[in-house]
């Protein structure tokens, strides 16, 4: 009997349940006159409105069609950056408006995906048709078939992840999602703008820097209450105002990626000093210390020394390692008195270092270290116990230093 009833749960776990397609909504005759076309899938209806664009489409300050010179110029660079993809890939700009912002209950109602076509592009927005047929619109998206280049605005930690939580939800019926390569341009736009532009929600920098001014947009919060109408109601006149919400965020992806490409590639002179040192530090993280140093030096040879101090600070910690002491000094010199407190303090201390073992003027190295001293006492930046650990650190620097005075 045990072994029996072992069998039976067995069965029952791998039993699937029969699919029940459900019927289209009320309104279904209703949007496809409004413009919207009907899809019908194994799974139920799905809504589609669909535009295209030829790549002379002016978005902003660029036409679509220079995204092909930005690849153009990827293609040719030889070494890995996170914006770096080949017109080989087929790439997808994508983006989604959600009922919510978190939580099992939150569904994806739209979903917009940007793609190549051979005279342009063409946006293909999905739209739920209602929750009951949310596996037809999760279906129709096509995320299931070959690998792409998914092009998002905080993708990876929003919009991804909730395409990801739906497509678990509905996994019974589904075909397995697809990992797809991922570009965030929101992480790159934080790369380059930080300390430029004070927020980095795309309206911003779409006005600040891509040309472009919304006129009477729906605010993206507004989104989810009037779809949630539209379904209840069948009214889909403020549902438009969604669909060219969404339609502008996914033109602004290509001419951000265009922008963001530009710079990236740009000699010191298109953008402020501290754009193209954010760029020139990206350079260093990713290891590319040529390409870093050289926009560096770029940086401090075509703008004044107040506007270039971070990127004196930070050529300065690259001649340090390159053992070019003189240099090093030099460079932490120029950007001192223009720092930021925290900057300011480990310059100090860079300084205090280089006089003291390389340099070997113990007199500036003293002076550096009780710079660094006194502003350490001073400071508010640090928790108390961090702030003790740094005061004795740069104490026992000053014994030393003092030290090897006497012994002179």
């Amino acid at each position: 009997m045990k072994q029996m009833l072992k069998k039976g749960t067995k069965t029952a776990k791998t039993e699937k349940t029969p699919y029940q397609k459900p019927l289209p909504p009320f309104y279904t005759e209703k949007w496809e006159k409004a413009g919207l076309s009907r899809i019908e899938n194994d799974f139920g209806t799905v809504f589609l409105r669909e535009t295209h664009y030829a790549f002379n489409h002016q978005h902003g300050k660029y036409r679509l069609g220079q995204f092909y010179e930005a690849l153009e110029a990827w293609e040719v660079y030889e070494q890995e950056h996170p914006l770096k993809m080949t017109s080989d890939e087929k790439i997808i700009f994508y983006d989604t408006e959600t009922t919510g912002l978190k939580g099992v209950g939150t569904h994806i109602f739209l979903n917009g995906l940007l793609e190549e076509t051979s005279d342009g592009f063409v946006l293909k927005q999905y739209i739920l048709a209602d929750p009951a047929n949310e596996a037809a619109f999760l279906f129709e998206s096509k995320f299931w078939q070959a690998n792409q280049t998914i092009v998002t605005y905080n993708g990876k930690s929003f919009d991804w992840p909730q395409l990801q939580t739906r497509w678990t939800l509905n996994r019974e019926h589904l075909p397995p999602l697809r990992e797809h390569q991922q570009i965030d341009l929101f992480h790159s736009s934080k790369r380059i703008w930080k300390n430029d532009l004070s927020r980095m929600k795309l309206t911003t920098v779409e006005q600040q820097k891509l040309g472009f001014q919304r006129i009477d947009d729906l605010p993206g919060h507004l989104a989810p209450m009037v779809y949630l109408d539209a379904v209840r109601s069948g009214d889909h006149d403020m549902l438009f105002q969604v669909l060219r919400h969404n339609e502008y965020d996914l033109l602004s992806l290509i001419t951000l990626f265009i922008q963001a490409t530009e710079l990236v590639f740009s000699e010191a002179n298109q953008e402020r000093a501290i754009v193209h040192t954010n760029i020139g530090k990206w350079y260093h993280d990713l290891k590319q210390l040529d390409s870093s140093q050289s926009l560096l030096e770029n940086i401090t040879e075509n703008y004044a020394t107040n506007e270039a101090a971070e990127a004196y600070y930070l050529l300065a910690l690259q001649q340090k390692k390159q053992k070019k002491y003189a240099e090093a000094a030099e460079s932490y010199e120029k950007a001192l008195p223009y720092l930021e407190e925290r900057q300011w303090i480990e310059a100090s201390l860079g300084l205090a270092k280089l006089y003291e073992h390389q340099l070997h003027d113990l007199e500036e190295a003293e002076k550096h270290t009780l710079n660094a001293l006194f502003r350490v006492r001073q400071s508010l930046l640090f928790k108390k116990d961090v702030q003790q650990r740094k005061e004795e650190a740069i104490e026992k620097r000053f014994l030393r230093i003092r030290k090897k005075q006497g012994m002179k």
